[in-house]
């Protein structure tokens, strides 16, 4: 194919995904690329792989329908596209579907092993393409590492994370305010610690990396869990206020009740900046059914809004995701640092490391400028 073909047609990339099936990652992403969701798709699906196919698989009637080849290893996914039309980026939706969980509470998704015989094969026919892979890199702090060191090495445009941080803030406010931010906390849902602790902590440092200088790195972390959150907060080691006002924004079905009182039980993360910001993710199942923040800034004011994301098909929030992953392949720059990714994995997986060994734990990989 000429320079000028290439330049003419759709953008196409390789899919890579754990499982598709309805309400998955893949459903709500792919899905969105393969025109489902009323979505006008900018860039072609060429090849699928899918590492799983439960009983309610999508995958197989949704390539039928589109044409699209399905492989049984991603060397194939991705020599085939680039060979039969031309490859411009590989989408990997590492999410859902059946895999051991340990005894810290983490899932074992095989994001590692995806990212690592993409690039292989990417290596193998010369290519250096944009990469998206869906939320954190990995569960365990040394995958991390590897996975943005391999991705760095080969100066390959990468794209990670998920929807929670482009949703809309409700209220809007002045993202300056975040300048000389001293103190965030962050409130999370649900029992599913890791999955969602995720979310909390990588909307958090999206927050923090707007301070003034950029981001300085986190020295260390802590995690506590049940009545020890309680006991915390009443020796004034974390902002009860801001818990309080991140929850007055927009009142839900609790009403006014005091998390405290709730009868649930609750997590706290606790991430000390190298700068000496503070920074908080509270979690509880059922305390809210939106993302919230409140943030104290240089002159003692408040500022508190929601992170607003849809609770219901078509789920709004991921067609925001897929325009970005779209925007992203078809310019082949990063919306935002790569290092945000590996700053918001490596807290989740510092967290989980801290929350099964009851104690604070030293960052050293995350001591990094961006």
């Amino acid at each position: 194919m000429s320079e000028t073909q290439a330049a003419s047609r759709a953008k196409r990339v390789a899919v890579i995904v754990t499982e598709y099936r309805f309400n998955s990652h893949a459903d709500v992403i792919l899905g969105r690329l393969l025109g489902d969701f009323d979505y006008k798709p900018r860039i072609q699906v060429a090849s699928l792989y899918t590492d799983q196919v439960p009983d309610n698989d999508m995958s197989r009637e949704a390539a039928e329908r589109n044409r699209i080849p399905i492989y049984s290893t991603i060397e194939e996914t991705i020599r085939y596209a680039h060979e039969q039309g031309g490859l411009d980026g590989v989408v990997i939706i590492g999410e859902h579907g059946d895999y051991p969980e340990d005894e810290k509470g983490r899932k074992h998704y095989p994001r590692r092993r995806l990212l690592e015989e993409t690039l292989k094969s990417l290596d193998e026919l010369e290519l250096r393409i944009p990469i998206f892979s869906d939320k954190h890199f990995a569960y365990q702090i040394e995958d991390t590492v590897w996975m943005y060191e391999e991705l760095r090495k080969r100066d390959i445009p990468f794209l990670g994370g998920s929807s929670i941080p482009h949703a809309p803030y409700v209220p809007a406010f002045d993202v300056n305010k975040l300048k000389d931010a001293k103190e965030i906390l962050v409130l999370s849902y649900s029992t599913i610690v890791e999955a969602y602790g995720y979310h909390g902590l990588e909307l958090l440092q999206s927050l923090a990396e707007k301070r003034a200088g950029g981001e300085t790195g986190v020295r260390s972390v802590s995690a506590l869990e049940g009545e020890e959150v309680w006991e915390a907060m009443d020796r004034k080691e974390w902002p009860e206020d801001l818990l309080l006002s991140s929850l007055n924004i927009v009142k839900e079905d609790s009403g006014n009740v005091h998390p405290r009182e709730r009868g649930e039980t609750p997590w706290l993360f606790i991430v000390d900046y190298e700068d000496g910001t503070k920074g908080y993710v509270f979690q509880q199942n059922t305390v809210s059914e939106q993302w919230r923040f409140a943030f104290r800034d240089g002159h003692g004011e408040v500022v508190s809004a929601i992170s607003f994301s849809e609770l219901a098909r078509p789920f709004g929030h991921f067609e925001t995701l897929t325009r970005i992953v779209e925007d992203f392949v078809i310019s082949g720059t990063e919306p935002f640092p790569a290092e945000r990714v590996l700053m918001s994995s490596g807290l989740i997986n510092y967290v989980m490391d801290a929350l099964h060994e009851h104690k604070k734990l030293e960052t050293l990989a995350l001591r990094i400028h961006y």
